[in-house]
């Protein structure tokens, strides 16, 4: 295999998949058992075929617009200065949220790898080192997230194999939808499989794009299903971040490797994340190189100690709420840039995120 071949596909498919890798999953298996892991699995097929169309469009927009923009300044050229500044809010608040997420897990899985320690130590640690990380260039970070992927992806088929063996102690209970939670799998599920910022790297690195985004995101979504499937059959008790029940059913040196696994995979989408919000800084808004890295650096790590700390809540604003409307603005974007009229297949996708945005508003006042 060539080099060539190897940064055409396998570095931009790592990329891709290394930032969608990362803290969504360890929501999922928590949401799946109870909602019915059926329901689950249906939620994660119909997100996987949404963001393979999404991604694709933005790859066009990415393609096809002069110039090095961000999402922010797509928004600016193809909705209007409104949309734009409104994208600007959505995107910053959204990224700062995702950091701080990855923040939060940081906490735990820390505590596999190293049981003494205070957490708060742990966790700023961690910030500090990803932090810095995100002065690392285009092409590094291509190279980690590959190698990482890598890592991430045979650490999960150990965990599988100990689901496996366990397969037995799944009931029909397990697997049956719980139609009382009908909606709840749908926002976890986009925010596991985002990966929009990553988009524009993949378009840069050049290669067979389209196959990239097909793979970069069907990948994740079966590894997705396993880890689900496994840690419900392995864990006596399913908790929210899927770590402490997770423990409890497997020896000391998987649950240490799962310690590694999500480590790895926060830092590689920590960096990806902060990465794009600080090019869109840049390039978008004009921000002086010194306030931009300080909102990056800082900002999550504000909103952890000023209280942001449940997971879970977190996962469903991100993902039902910002996630959410930067897909509708992704199919919004790509029909005025292609001058198209509203079409079926694009009517779907707003209504499929439209009801994630609606079902976290709902909850939210109720």
């Amino acid at each position: 295999m060539t080099w060539t071949r190897i940064k055409q596909f396998f570095l931009p498919f790592g990329i891709l998949a290394g930032t969608i890798i990362g803290a969504g999953v360890f929501s999922l298996p928590y949401i799946f058992r109870f909602s019915g892991i059926s329901l689950g699995l249906i939620y994660l097929v119909i997100g996987s075929a949404a963001y393979i169309v999404v991604y694709r469009m933005y790859a066009d927009i990415v393609r096809e617009t002069p110039g090095d923009h961000r999402f922010v300044g797509y928004s600016r050229i193809y909705l209007g200065n409104r949309i734009g500044w409104l994208a600007i809010l959505m995107t910053i608040i959204e990224s700062i949220l995702v950091l701080t997420i990855y923040l939060v897990l940081s906490e735990s899985f820390a505590h596999l790898l190293v049981r003494a320690g205070a957490g708060v130590e742990k966790i700023i640690i961690f910030w500090f080192l990803a932090s810095a990380a995100i002065l690392l260039g285009l092409k590094k970070i291509a190279k980690i997230e590959l190698a990482i992927t890598s890592g991430i992806l045979a650490i999960f088929a150990i965990v599988f194999f100990f689901g496996a063996k366990n397969i037995g102690a799944l009931s029909v209970v397990d697997i049956v939808p719980v139609w009382g939670n009908l909606f709840w799998p749908l926002s976890a599920v986009l925010f596991s499989l985002s990966g929009r910022v990553a988009i524009p790297a993949v378009v840069k690195l050049g290669g067979p794009t389209n196959k990239v985004i097909f793979w970069g995101v069907a990948v994740p979504a079966l590894v997705y299903g396993l880890f689900a499937f496994s840690v419900i059959a392995i864990s006596p008790i399913v908790t929210e971040d899927a770590v402490t029940g997770l423990r409890a059913g497997i020896p000391y040196a998987v649950s240490w490797l799962v310690g590694v696994l999500g480590i790895l995979s926060l830092i590689s989408s920590y960096i990806t994340v902060g990465y794009d919000v600080e090019k869109s800084l840049e390039y978008d808004l004009r921000t002086p190189y010194t306030l931009r890295f300080a909102m990056v650096m800082f900002g999550p790590i504000l909103l952890y100690f000023g209280g942001l700390k449940d997971f879970l809540y977190l996962v469903g604003l991100t993902g039902g709420i910002f996630i959410a409307l930067e897909s509708i603005f992704i199919v919004w974007m790509w029909l005025k840039m292609k001058g198209r009229r509203m079409s079926v297949g694009a009517a779907a996708l707003i209504v499929l995120f439209a009801v994630a945005l609606g079902y976290e508003i709902l909850k939210g006042l109720l």
